[in-house]
């Protein structure tokens, strides 16, 4: 059915995309649908002007295998295959390249939009300019992307990558925020494995690889998960280490594991956890396979899957809170550079010294099992939210969020966005609020009616077998950004 339609009966609509990187237990109501999920090529690489033409459902793998051809990639690339160029537009996209090109949005040109009342516009800089910027991170509440102009940077064939062993969390807090001031980095982030050992990873792009140098790789079943390859190499290591990853496999490094979440599949089907498991049970520890199991089985609901951006300075705090609270590694760290105000993005309201740019935050990763009783799993995730607003954090809206409304409009401009979705026509759709928030009750309810779901091992044997039967398991089995098949990205 036509949105025209809907916005003329005035019947609120929402809209399917086709998968999902969410990790919402999504409590899903019969209505109306708009079926976008066709959208998904890659239309034009401009290589004069350095820009891609592409729908929203394109997945970050073949658009990276579409411009790396031509010597290009995006500046900020999403570390899962799956997730969409839609989807960084409009949530919160954000990656090791973050402290220099900011959040995934901020490397859009511009943006094709259906209005709620099945207007079409071109969203820019220029054009509908406060519609181009309150729509990103807006998860779909101000209209229906269907095209967006993307810029891309000259590609490498490496990643010249440099492991920085840290002792103390302070350290390695500290060593992040000394390395994104460092002009010639292109990539930094870090992982906490403990209080005593955290590394922080710095990268550059680069063609050149030295004659005796053998290329590390992480996407084939024989190679080591990303995570544990960095813990092995740095748990005694006092010096940098350096390695050159091929570009597609450094882009793409935590895929397999899903960083560190596939390992709970093993905790939880308490099946032993080695390289030799690993290699065999490959095809369902990838990431579109790992979503689809997560929401299939039911575990998304007592599972902590929380994106927490704060200031630098309140990172060790918030840090040693989750470690006494939640007992949760490793934790990922990921710096990242603010957008503009306002915006439904993570931000923080502090300048450097001239007053006018605002200052970096710092992403901390929190993923592990919660409580497995819900009443108290959603406490200590109210817990969580509470500390976080007391240190002047906010989270990332992809995952559960439990604030109250009051408390949600408190961090952000609720008249602008109220605006907007008058001004736009908007009102039919799911407001960012109805989008984000998780509503207890009918969680408990929709946890009751799937009660089989929640005993061992019923829920995890039900989550594998539709990640069997789902497309993401094809796609899985079928993907094509490995480094031996992009070109220039050979081994």
């Amino acid at each position: 059915m036509p949105v025209q339609h809907y916005f003329k009966r005035r019947e609120p609509f929402r809209i399917h995309h086709g998968s999902t990187n969410s990790t919402r237990q999504t409590v899903y109501r019969r209505g109306n649908v708009v079926d976008i999920s066709a959208l998904s090529r890659v239309l034009k690489i401009d290589t004069k002007a350095k820009t891609a033409i592409v729908e929203p459902n394109v997945p970050m793998d073949r658009l990276v295998e579409s411009t790396i051809k031509h010597g290009l990639i995006p500046p900020v690339v999403m570390e899962f295959p799956g997730i969409t160029a839609g989807g960084g537009f409009a949530g919160t996209g954000g990656e090791s390249s973050s402290f220099k090109y900011g959040f995934f949005n901020e490397n859009v040109n511009s943006v094709e939009i259906v209005l709620g009342n099945g207007d079409i516009v071109t969203a820019s800089d220029k054009e509908n300019p406060d519609l181009f910027y309150g729509a990103s991170g807006a998860v779909g509440s101000l209209g229906i992307t269907t095209l967006l102009e993307l810029q891309l940077i000259e590609a490498k064939k490496y990643v010249k990558v440099t492991y920085h062993s840290m002792r103390s969390i302070p350290e390695a807090i500290e060593k992040v925020g000394e390395e994104i001031l460092n002009p010639e980095l292109d990539y930094v982030d870090g992982i906490l494995f403990s209080k005593d050992h955290g590394v922080v990873v710095t990268g550059c792009l680069t063609d050149d690889l030295p004659a005796t140098t053998r290329v590390r790789t992480f996407s084939d079943a024989n190679d080591p998960w990303y995570y544990l390859h960095v813990k092995e190499k740095t748990l005694w290591s006092v010096e940098p280490i350096t390695e050159y990853i091929p570009l597609a496999e450094y882009l793409f490094r935590y895929d397999r594991g899903g960083f560190w979440v596939g390992a709970s599949a093993f905790e939880y089907f308490k099946f032993p956890f080695n390289k030799f498991t690993r290699w065999w049970l490959d095809d369902f520890l990838h990431t579109r396979m790992l979503y689809k199991a997560l929401h299939a089985s039911g575990q998304s609901r007592n599972y902590i899957v929380q994106d927490l951006a704060l200031p630098f300075s309140k990172a060790e705090e918030f840090i040693n809170y989750t470690i006494d609270s939640f007992g949760i590694w490793p934790m990922w760290l990921c710096p990242l550079r603010q957008g503009r105000l306002p915006t439904l993005h993570p931000y923080l309201s502090e300048t450097e010294a001239d007053g006018e740019t605002l200052k970096p935050m710092l992403n901390v990763g929190l993923w592990g099992f919660g409580p497995a009783q819900y009443d108290k799993f959603v406490a200590k995730n109210r817990e969580l939210e509470r500390k976080l607003r007391g240190l002047r954090g906010m989270k990332w809206l992809y995952a559960q969020t439990y604030y109250k409304e009051n408390e949600f409009w408190d961090m952000y401009d609720r008249q602008w966005y109220s605006g907007l979705r008058k001004k736009y026509n908007a009102e039919s759709l799911p407001s960012v609020w109805d989008k984000a928030k998780v509503d207890p009750d009918a969680q408990r309810q929709a946890m009751d009616s799937s009660w089989p779901l929640q005993c061992w091992p019923l829920g995890g044997i039900w989550g594998l077998r539709k990640a069997i039967e789902s497309r993401e398991y094809l796609i899985a089995r079928n993907s094509t950004w490995k480094a031996r098949d992009v070109p220039g990205q050979g081994r």
